[in-house]
């Protein structure tokens, strides 16, 4: 059977040393701004004035996902050689970015820009942000498709795809697949938003994206290779375990159970 050869040039302008225009930088950005688009309009049809936030938010989204993303790889997945090494953390062009550290660091970025915007509250900028979020997670697994990164697992399938970069063996194209569950989620996650008028409960629109998001991503993680080698040794591999917290606080969040703390909340 012939399969598709994907050999891809990551690199599409060259400017100085390891700085260079890449696709996935290029696919980074595209979502960052189409997200913050998409978060200025609800905030427009819910009577806000969007501009006043826009700028901040994204330098928060954009700082807080590089550097948790960095960190969550770091402390996930090669402790023993950051701990040896610490200085080669600041070098992220070199690769290495976890997708659960970015989302842990989108969190805090937003905890720490409703303390600076106080008359808006945690749920209600983490509802509308959750779903963009999601989105982007599309658009960086098509960068990781550029740069024939976190591959597939070896297969027969008339869809397979040999990264040529990589070997030459058809593979699961693993980063497509989770490309269009994120792409999905963030769909289901704004209809979500309509069907409510853009009024959902504080926190139930969060807790739906995080359940679709690291939901897809949990059962996707069974056609990719392990990251790591000792990975394979376990039941389950570091990108499942990690997905699991977050699935379990969006049904926390999602099914309303947070209700009680948000009435306290609102006493105090």
């Amino acid at each position: 059977m012939n399969h598709f050869v994907w050999n891809a040039d990551p690199v599409i302008l060259e400017i100085y040393g390891p700085i260079a225009l890449r696709w996935y930088s290029l696919l980074f950005l595209a979502g960052f701004l189409i997200g913050l688009a998409g978060f200025n309009s609800m905030l427009r049809k819910e009577g806000k004035n969007p501009e006043k936030y826009a700028d901040t938010l994204l330098f928060y989204l954009i700082m807080g996902t590089i550097i948790g993303a960095r960190l969550g790889h770091c402390l996930f997945y090669r402790w023993d050689y950051f701990l040896h090494n610490p200085l080669k953390i600041f070098l992220v062009w070199e690769g290495g970015l976890a997708s659960h550290g970015g989302y842990i660091g989108i969190i805090i970025a937003m905890i720490l820009f409703v303390r600076k915007f106080k008359e808006l509250s945690f749920f209600y900028v983490a509802d509308r942000v959750g779903v963009w979020a999601v989105m982007v997670g599309g658009f960086i697994r098509l960068g990781n498709v550029f740069n024939s990164e976190i591959i597939g697992r070896v297969s027969d399938v008339p869809w397979a795809i040999i990264f040529k970069k990589v070997d030459d063996l058809p593979r699961h194209p693993s980063q497509l697949y989770e490309s269009a569950s994120f792409f999905l989620s963030a769909l289901i996650g704004y209809s979500y938003y309509r069907y409510t008028k853009g009024k959902p409960l504080p926190g139930s629109l969060l807790g739906l994206c995080m359940i679709l998001g690291f939901g897809f991503r949990g059962g996707i993680e069974s056609f990719k290779e392990n990251q790591m080698a000792f990975e394979d040794s376990w039941a389950l591999n570091m990108g499942q375990m990690l997905s699991i917290p977050f699935i379990l606080v969006g049904c926390f969040l999602f099914f309303g159970l947070h209700k009680k703390l948000i009435k306290e909340k609102r006493k105090t």
